[in-house]
Parts: C-alpha cells; sequence; structure tokens
C-alpha cells in the first residue's frame, strides 16, 4: 500500500510543488496531486481540484431560506452521487409494487387547488412502490431498515409523487450529507460486506459524529423497521409541503398514510428466521393478499397549519429530524388508497418506474426544508442515469394519463416528438401548446432574505429532545427490543471509541437506555454525556401515537394463522377453526408432516400448503396444533416440529392446542409454562374465545420468561 505522501517543505525542488493560499500541492507516488491544509490533512475539493470551504450545508438565502442553484459544490456532489450504480437504484433498490386508486374523501378546495382533492368521491389510478433502502436488489425482506412508501397519482393535471418513508424523520437537515450518509450505511467499500445492514463501523461512525441522526436512530432501532407487512405500517411524506388554493393562499402540510388494518411489526430473532426461511415474505404477503381480493387499505391524513402554528411550534417546521406529534396538531383523514393490481411485468412498471419529489400538481408547493430542496434537485439526475435519457417519461408507467403538449425532442429512446413543423414557442403560426397563466403552476410567493451563506439554523440545534420523547412514548415492551436492537448493532462495532460515542448520545436521551446498553456491551464505566447544543427537554409528554403496541388493530383480520395438523386430526375442530378464522376475515394455513397433507379423522383428505420443514412458525401470526395420539411418536422427535412450537413461544405468539399435542408443548420445553397466550381446544367454544384473542397479536407479557442469562452488575 502506497504511504501518504509526506507534506512538501521549501527544500523541494520538482515543478509540482506550488503554494497557493497557504496551501501546498504536492505529486504522491502514484502521481496524484495533494493539496494540504494547515494542519497537514488533505483539502477537500470539488472534482475539478476546487477547495471547498463548508460540506455540511448547501448555499442558501438565509438560515431558513432556499437552495440556491448556484451551488455548485451540492450539483456536482449529488451529480456523482446519483450516478454512482448502474443499473440500480443506489438506494431503495429492493423494491415491490402495485397498482390502485386514491379516492378523496371531500373537497379541500378551501385549502388548495389540486385538482385531486376537488370532489367528494374522485377516484384518482395510483402506483405505489414499497422497499428497503440500504440492501441491493438481491437482499431479503426483512432487513432492519426503514422502508420506502412511494405513491404516484396519476392526476388530471399531471402525476404527483409523494415520495415517502415508513418513518415521519430522516438521519440528516441537509441534503449535501445524504452521499455521506449512504457511503456509511451501505456495505464497507474494501470488502463489500455487510450487506443490507447497519450493523458495522462505518455507519455507527457516521452516526456517532452526526447528532442531528439522534430522533431518527430511536426510530430505525424501534421494531417499525422491521414491519410485519407493507400492509400493517404507516407512510409519510416527511418534509413540511404547502397547499395552495386559488387564491394563491398557502397552508402547510405534513402527509400521512395510516393503514386501515392496524399496525404491526415482527420481532429481531424472529425477522433473522423469516429471512433465511423466505426472503421475499414481503413481496409474498402483498402478492397473496391481492390476488386473493384481501386489498390493503390506507387513509391519506394531514396535519394543516399556518404560519403562525409554525412559528409558536417548539421546534422548526423545516427541519425533518422532527415531528408535530399528533396530540399537538391532530391528523384529518382526506381520502383512502386501495391497492387491487399487481403489476403486469415487474421490470416494466416496478423497477422502470420512476419517482421524484418534485412532481406536483398545481395546488401542492414546496416549503425551504433543506432536505427536501436539495432531493428536489437530485432525482432528475437519478432517473437520467437509471433509464438512460431525457426520456423515460415515454415510458408507460412514468407516463401521465391526462393530456400532454410540449415541444420536447429527441434524444436517447424517444417514443414520441412534436408533429408538424413547429417545434418552438412563440411562433406566428399560432401552432402548438402554450402556457396558461391561470390554469398553469404557480410557485407560491414568498418574500426571502438574507445572504448567502452556508448555514444550519439555530432552530434546528435541538437533536435529543423529540428522540427522548419518542423513546419514552413506546411500551415496557418496545424500550426493552430498542435496546436490544442498539446493542446488537454496536456489538459488532469492532472500534470502541465509536460505541462510547453513542452511549455518550444515548445518555442524553435516556440515561436507563443508556446504561442498559452499556451493561450489554461489557462498560466498566459510563461515559459523560454528550456535548449537546441544546439542553435535551424534560417537559416533553409521550405520545401514544408513537407507540406501535398502542396503536395495535385490536383484530385478527389480514392475518395469518398457521395450523399444524396430522393424521388423524380431529376433522370437527379443525373445520370449525377454519371456519371462525375465515370469519375473522384472516387467512389459515396448514402445516404437515409431509408433502401434501393429512387423512382427518372422518377419512377425508386434508390438502396441506407446507410441509413442517418448510412452513416455521415464524411466517404466522398464530399458530394451532391440532394432531393425534397415533401420530404423536413421529411428531415430537421432528426437531422442525419442535422449533415450530418453541420458536412461536418465543416470539409471544398465541398458540392453540388440543390434548394430543401436549407431548409436543413437553418436547418443546414449554408444558410448565403456558400462559394465557397457550389456549386449550377441545370445543367450538375454546375456539371462538382464541380466535377473539388473537386481535392482541402477541403475548408481551411472556417475553421476559423467555430471555436467558443474569442481569449484569451496576456499572458505576
Amino acid at each position: 500500500m502506497a504511504k501518504r505522501p509526506t507534506k512538501p517543505t521549501a527544500s523541494d525542488s520538482f515543478s509540482d510543488t506550488a503554494n497557493i493560499h497557504d496551501q501546498q500541492l504536492h505529486r504522491g507516488p502514484g502521481g496524484e496531486l495533494h493539496q494540504f491544509a494547515e494542519d497537514g490533512q488533505d483539502v477537500l475539493t470539488t472534482a475539478q481540484g476546487g477547495p471547498v470551504a463548508d460540506d455540511q450545508n448547501t448555499l442558501r438565502i438565509g438560515a431558513r431560506g432556499p437552495a440556491l442553484i448556484d451551488d455548485f459544490h451540492f450539483r456536482e456532489k449529488i451529480f456523482h452521487f446519483d450516478h454512482e450504480r448502474i443499473p440500480e437504484r443506489v438506494v431503495h433498490a429492493r423494491g415491490y409494487a402495485a397498482h390502485g386508486f386514491f379516492e378523496t374523501y371531500e373537497s379541500l378546495a378551501d385549502v388548495t387547488r389540486a385538482d385531486v382533492f376537488q370532489r367528494s368521491g374522485e377516484k384518482t389510478p395510483v402506483f405505489v412502490r414499497f422497499s428497503t433502502v440500504a440492501g441491493n436488489k438481491g437482499s431479503a425482506d426483512l432487513a432492519r431498515d426503514v422502508r420506502g412508501f412511494a405513491v404516484k397519482m396519476y392526476t388530471k393535471e399531471g402525476n404527483w409523487d409523494l415520495v415517502g418513508n415508513n418513518i415521519p424523520v430522516f438521519f440528516i437537515q441537509d441534503a449535501i450529507k445524504f452521499p455521506d450518509l449512504i457511503h456509511a450505511a451501505k456495505q464497507e467499500p474494501d470488502r463489500a460486506f455487510p450487506q443490507a445492514q447497519t450493523a458495522h463501523d462505518n455507519f455507527w461512525d457516521f452516526i456517532s459524529l452526526t447528532p442531528e441522526s439522534m430522533n431518527m436512530i430511536m426510530w430505525i432501532m424501534s421494531d417499525r423497521t422491521i414491519p410485519r407487512s407493507f400492509r400493517f405500517m404507516e407512510g409519510f411524506g416527511v418534509h413540511t409541503f404547502r397547499f395552495v388554493n386559488a387564491q394563491d393562499q398557502s397552508t402547510f402540510v405534513k402527509f400521512h398514510w395510516k393503514p386501515k388494518l392496524g399496525l404491526q411489526s415482527v420481532a429481531w430473532n424472529e425477522a433473522v428466521k423469516i429471512n433465511g426461511a423466505d426472503p421475499d415474505f414481503h413481496r409474498r404477503d402483498l402478492w397473496q393478499s391481492i390476488q386473493s381480493g384481501n386489498f390493503p387499505e390506507w387513509e391519506l391524513a394531514v396535519q394543516l397549519f399556518d404560519q403562525e402554528f409554525a412559528d409558536s411550534f417548539d421546534f422548526d417546521v423545516l427541519d425533518p429530524t422532527k415531528i408535530i406529534p399528533e396530540e399537538i396538531l391532530p391528523v384529518r383523514p382526506i381520502g383512502r388508497l386501495v391497492l387491487d393490481r399487481m403489476p403486469d411485468n415487474f421490470f416494466a412498471e416496478t423497477e422502470q418506474v420512476a419517482f421524484m419529489t418534485q412532481n406536483v400538481p398545481p395546488g401542492i408547493d414546496f416549503s425551504n426544508d433543506p432536505l427536501l430542496q436539495g432531493r428536489n434537485f437530485s432525482y432528475l439526475d437519478t432517473q437520467l442515469k437509471r433509464l438512460g435519457g431525457p426520456n423515460f417519461t415515454h415510458l408507460p408507467i412514468n407516463a401521465p394519463k391526462c393530456p400532454m403538449h410540449n415541444f420536447q425532442q429527441d434524444g436517447h429512446m424517444a417514443m414520441r416528438n412534436p408533429v408538424g413543423r413547429t417545434n418552438y414557442q412563440p411562433n406566428s403560426r399560432n401552432e402548438g401548446p402554450r402556457e396558461s397563466p391561470t390554469q398553469g403552476y404557480r410557485h407560491f410567493r414568498s418574500e426571502e432574505q438574507g445572504e448567502k451563506v452556508r448555514l444550519r439554523p439555530e432552530s434546528f440545534a435541538d437533536h435529543y429532545s423529540q428522540a427522548r420523547q419518542f423513546y419514552i412514548s413506546q411500551t415496557g415492551t418496545e424500550q426493552r427490543h430498542i435496546a436490544m436492537a442498539l446493542t446488537f448493532e454496536l456489538s459488532k462495532v469492532e472500534t470502541l471509541a465509536i460505541r462510547e460515542r453513542m452511549v455518550a448520545h444515548l445518555m442524553n436521551i435516556d440515561e436507563t437506555l443508556a446504561t442498559t446498553v452499556a451493561q450489554k456491551l461489557g462498560f466498566q464505566t459510563m461515559p459523560q454525556p454528550a456535548d449537546a447544543a441544546v439542553p435535551t427537554r424534560q417537559d416533553l409528554e409521550p405520545s401514544p401515537a408513537l407507540s406501535i403496541v398502542e396503536r395495535g388493530p385490536k383484530r385478527f383480520e389480514g392475518r395469518k394463522l398457521g395450523i399444524l395438523v396430522t393424521d388423524g386430526v380431529d376433522a370437527k375442530l379443525l373445520k370449525a377453526l377454519t371456519a371462525a378464522i375465515t370469519k375473522e376475515k384472516a387467512v389459515f394455513e396448514i402445516i404437515a408432516p409431509k408433502v401434501g397433507g393429512v387423512t382427518a379423522s372422518d377419512g377425508n383428505w386434508v390438502e396441506a400448503h407446507h410441509m413442517i420443514d418448510g412452513g416455521p412458525s415464524v411466517l404466522f401470526d398464530a399458530v394451532a396444533l391440532l394432531t393425534s395420539h397415533q401420530a404423536n411418536d413421529d411428531l415430537v422427535i421432528e426437531a422442525a416440529a419442535r422449533d415450530f412450537v418453541a420458536d412461536a413461544f418465543q416470539h409471544c405468539k398465541y398458540i392453540g392446542y388440543d390434548q394430543s399435542a401436549l407431548p409436543l408443548l413437553d418436547k418443546a420445553g414449554i408444558s410448565t409454562a403456558l400462559d394465557e397466550g397457550t389456549v386449550a381446544l377441545s370445543s367450538p367454544k375454546d375456539i371462538t374465545e382464541f380466535v377473539e384473542q388473537l386481535g392482541k397479536l402477541r403475548v408481551w407479557g411472556r417475553e421476559p420468561s423467555v430471555k436467558l442469562g443474569k442481569a449484569s452488575p451496576p456499572i458505576v
């Protein structure tokens, strides 16, 4: 490995050495030129060699103003980042999508002129793509990761792309740091692993040096990043946008997608095993749901507020690392999203769809959120690189479904061109389309003032208070999961200083959380809390809306019961159970010891969906064991059958069983630990009570009893 060139001295005589503004250039052993700052470190430069003064903030008007197009450093940095990978997306590479429609509940003409919100009952075609962020196309579905939730509405005034995530905040406040964030999160470049994981040094090194990420860290270490299904997760527009009405009056708006079936996630141990059993778990779930006619549905809800509220809110509404709690500003449902058709071809639609935050119809506008401003600037480059040229809007999945007229012509893979002699405007022939001051898009007229600066506003400086609020809003179970996730991720970090920096940040969020993680990591002493630009506020109240468990569905609709059966299974009991599950608008799948199925007690054949080796309990939301005494000898010596029961118990799922299954429970090691979540099934009444309990989804009170190991001694 070539050594870093030493800083040249006055005695250096070769021609490539020169002093420029107290910095020096020196040709290294590989022929490369190095430029040194006063401290001997290389000076960061543009690709053209120009030294960079500030790599932390985009150029804008004033501390809270819009980004400027003459920020050539940001333009070059984001341009190069957008073109790093061919052909898959740099981020959100692993995606799955479906067609559907959006139905407006009522007219919103008082706040927006957007045509999609003018008429009650209006239905607009949509295409929705869900995705992971960090993993490549071939990664597994259940990685701990943010989920993309991108919605393309084909409105009568052009396409509207609401390009969001299943988490309402983000890691960074300024888009200029996005390449650094993703570089750090992706597999480390010298070894190309780990894949689709943030449990490595680079990610946590970046995060531990970026305090603005702490709110997002609480979210991604929660169960929000291991959702049970796309159908059971929320979506958010993340940023503050504007509604603009016909009188050019502005109302700030934040967008929320609320799943009709409620929120649900899996446990981490469960996610790991699902990835092994079915790496396409989320894809298969969406496919099966739509193909069976159980169409996923969300409500679109908004938080609407004016400048007076924005000025009075405790945090800056332009800061993408912050939320407005629903208890402070309730969400208002304004429509519903229904997915009812899968793509005809994955590549033509899901892979080639191009989402861009700047695609908005008249009546929807942007705020000066610096992350949103950067995204608006970046996405066009991404599509140009991935889809090969400027005509990606000619692809059917990206083409608007309303009339489209312009003078754009030629280019790579042009599928249409202006017809006739005139391809410009203005022209004296009075041919072709013209701009329309009344119908066309009008940006909201805002007055901006301030110096041209690279500066982060002081109102963005509180990095810990909302992180603390998120944590204290979780149930005890969810807080335990956050601590477990942080412990696991940081245990994979080899550099001890990085672990210590992260625990120091956690001290500013919750001391008990920090101590728990430190104990698990084997700290002998606790670090001092990290320096905070703004002290953590202790007066923010918990927000129950931030808890998955508190916002759980309370019903089993849309979920899946796995029923383990053997030859001789009680036919009446099985029929009663499947009927009750179907009535609940849930589904069931049969698991048998052998491929094919079993013969029931009435002599009828019961078709199986899985054999026991290929249908582990992690694939189901609850399980039932309907066996027979004559088949038990073979079943209890089957390792996969014991794992089926033990995993279901460990993952706090409801387990229904008939008396013949008791030996299997005993072999799985839980016969002496039966609780309210293990329900004996011997009559139709038992089945009714069992199915009613399934709406709780998990028996979280069981979790402490299935954890091994003794408590660590306290850290002083």
